[in-house]
């Protein structure tokens, strides 16, 4: 998202641009699969940062406007609810809609002796200046608890934004936690009828319509430097191209993983960018289901953050998989245009996973773990739905998949299957080397937005600002 959203930028004002995409289909981290015939979402729960029209100054006017689309073209449908539910059968829970004031009325009713610590938090949230470049980071739990004192709220805080953007364990930048704060709670969830196929046609679109070269299956095998600039891009079939400016959207490790010093490839020499990669990873159950989830009692939540221990623990698990906590989307659950809904059922749950074992098993332990984890993953989602009987709903079950960190790896390229990166971003984007820049995970803004911002502020920064 972030690479095609620099590239329309880029092509807009005139740039000779061409974006090098290892598979047969964009959007990264948020793109689809198609298996035996029907179509997979892969990253996009809701797309975060929704605001209804006329709402001005906020990430999604900002990114419509840079780039060109009419809002209609995304064709985004709002969230019917979510909530956070903590215990270990959900006996606390937090909803929120698009309409923040239903979240602090929940944190009012359910924590009423935070309510006022909760609302300086939420001013200090909104006057914090998150898409500063310079911005020295801090601690988001430090901030928090000058400001709220329960652990069960805050924590309960925390839940959300961390599975929806954290690259680091248990505690975030305070920058990335106002950020996710905005886009889940002060701003809200959409999603278009036909998922994030929408929002990538829209994108490939403009690209094309603007003039933008795109080389599909065409991965950067080697980054070639001389001196403190790239030189020559070396692409998987052995081509190579060169360019004024490059812009890298697959992370900070993986882009300097493939840097060398001329042809012959000696290692570049300590550059001070060599981020540790994320640590953890995860995995995603999807069920697909005969009948729509509210025939099964499923209708009233769109996204559930769940969390059954005493205290919310994200980070990298012991074991494989961590079932804990997590996250239950149901796709169906969007009030659609005129009634309309996704012609089949959809069931997804996303828990942590330690990438580590997942990738030392052989094929067929793999695919054994695969289905031990997504029963284990399943089993402890349910407990925070409304009871549907094992018989019911296998009954309704007509397909299912899972994807683990080593899908992940496979189709995006990042170390560890480290869906948000490196914990320590880089908000500027600046590389060592002059001419190579960053955008996405690895630059810091989050969420689908979030991603498509950080590609639009990279080409504004260092490419268009110095033309």
């Amino acid at each position: 998202m972030s690479g095609l959203a620099a590239g329309i930028r880029l092509a807009h004002f005139g740039k000779k641009v061409c974006i090098f995409e290892r598979h047969n289909a964009v959007g990264g981290l948020n793109s689809f699969f198609s298996l035996a015939g029907r179509k997979y979402d892969v990253g996009l729960h809701a797309m975060t940062n929704y605001v209804r029209p006329g709402v001005r100054g906020t990430p999604l006017t900002k990114l419509l406007r840079q780039l060109r689309i009419d809002r209609a073209e995304f064709a985004l449908c709002e969230q019917k609810q979510s909530r956070v539910s903590f215990g270990p059968h959900g006996e606390t829970n937090l909803r929120f809609t698009n309409d923040f004031t239903v979240f602090e009325t929940e944190v009012a009713t359910v924590f009423p002796a935070q309510i006022d610590g909760f609302r300086q938090l939420v001013q200090v949230i909104k006057t914090h200046d998150d898409v500063s470049l310079e911005a020295k980071p801090e601690s988001a739990r430090a901030v928090v608890r000058r400001h709220i004192t329960d652990p069960l709220l805050e924590d309960m805080l925390f839940c959300p934004v961390m599975y929806y953007g954290s690259a680091q364990e248990r505690d975030m930048e305070f920058g990335q936690f106002v950020i996710m704060f905005k886009a889940l709670l002060l701003e809200g969830f959409a999603r278009p009828l036909d998922g994030v196929r929408v929002i990538l046609r829209v994108l490939l679109d403009k690209y094309r319509a603007a003039g933008g070269e795109r080389r599909m299956k065409c991965g950067v095998k080697q980054i070639i430097t001389r001196d403190d600039r790239v030189d020559t891009l070396v692409l998987d079939t052995g081509e190579e191209v060169t360019a004024t400016q490059v812009i890298s959207s697959i992370g900070v490790p993986e882009t300097f993983g493939l840097c060398a010093m001329g042809r012959e490839g000696t290692p570049m020499p300590p550059t001070g960018l060599e981020h540790r990669p994320g640590r953890h990873s995860f995995v995603e159950t999807i069920t697909v289901l005969n009948q729509q989830p509210a025939k099964l009692g499923w209708s009233d939540d769109t996204i559930v953050f769940f969390n059954d221990s005493t205290v919310f623990d994200y980070a990298c698990p012991d074991t494989q998989v961590d079932p804990r906590s997590g996250v239950i989307c149901f796709p169906n659950n969007f009030n659609y245009d005129n009634g309309a809904n996704l012609a089949e059922g959809f069931f997804r749950v996303t828990c942590l996973a330690n990438p580590g074992p997942w990738f030392r098993l052989g094929e067929t332990e793999y695919r054994a773990n695969k289905v031990h984890w997504f029963g284990e993953v399943q089993r402890s989602a349910r407990r925070f739905l409304p009871g549907v009987e094992d018989a019911t709903l296998l009954g309704a079950v007509v397909a299912t998949d899972m994807f683990t960190p080593r899908t992940i790896t496979k189709f995006t390229g990042h170390v560890n299957g480290a869906i948000y990166g490196a914990p320590d971003k880089v908000r500027d984007g600046r590389t060592p080397l002059k001419n190579l820049y960053l955008c996405g995970t690895d630059q810091g803004f989050l969420g689908i937005v979030g991603a498509m911002l950080s590609g639009i502020s990279m080409a504004n920064y260092h490419v268009l600002q110095k033309s």
